[in-house]
């Protein structure tokens, strides 16, 4: 019974610490630059036409916001907010009798990308302080425009895994104050996107597309 209440005690202390912690310094806010690469593909097909082809999606560089939530010196969860538009084309577009090899513009779509990480942070005894993470993402679209030759066009929200991989520089020197970031992720993004080619090519045109972007970002945060 006594090494079961010593168990206990050790256990609530431990856990009072890591309250205690948090309660003393557990936030993040970060601001960043982010450069979205996407390593983007896709299947394009319509039945009865015989159409092939693939999309290209742009990179965009747009400002970001993250917010990290500390458990402990060590372990800590990350929310990033940001939204992205990308100019969307179908290239090497093929139709038996109508089009060889031909590019599209399919307009552009604004992204929402909410992504939420688990982090471990490691203690390097210096001002560095690298860590990694892994969680999940989810996509949402919006303000879509189908450019000039299609009628209409629909994507479907996404949901996947997220990596990432980044290091603070401690700028104070202090457990609190302000630091400089870099960060890499590596976001799976897919999506089933559906183009009215009606007027076009009277037919719809459905896609299942990889976007998969990876996303730099360099930047200012502050830890409270």
């Amino acid at each position: 019974m006594k090494s079961l209440f010593c168990s206990a005690l050790m256990a609530t202390s431990a856990l009072i610490g890591t309250v205690a912690y948090a309660e003393d310094n557990p936030w993040m806010v970060r601001g960043r630059v982010l450069g979205v690469l996407p390593d983007e593909g896709a299947d394009l097909s319509a039945a009865g036409t015989g159409l092939i082809g693939d999309v290209d999606i742009g990179d965009q560089y747009v400002p970001e916001l993250d917010i990290t939530y500390f458990f402990n010196d060590n372990w800590a969860v990350e929310l990033i907010l940001a939204v992205t538009p990308h100019d969307v084309d179908a290239v090497g577009v093929t139709v038996p009798g109508a089009l060889t090899n031909a590019d599209i513009d399919l307009g552009d779509v604004w992204l929402l990308p909410p992504t939420l990480t688990l982090q471990y942070h490691f203690d390097t005894g210096t001002n560095f302080k690298p860590y990694v993470g892994a969680g999940v993402n989810a996509t949402f679209f919006f303000n879509e425009d189908e450019g000039s030759v299609a009628d209409g066009i629909d994507y479907d929200p996404s949901f996947g895994g997220a990596l990432q991989v980044g290091v603070d520089y401690d700028l104070d020197g202090e457990p609190g104050g302000w630091l400089l970031n870099a960060d890499v992720k590596k976001v799976w993004i897919n999506t089933d996107v559906s183009v009215d080619f009606t007027t076009a090519l009277g037919a719809t045109v459905d896609a299942d597309v990889d976007i998969n972007p990876t996303i730099v970002g360099i930047g200012f945060g502050y830890k409270f």
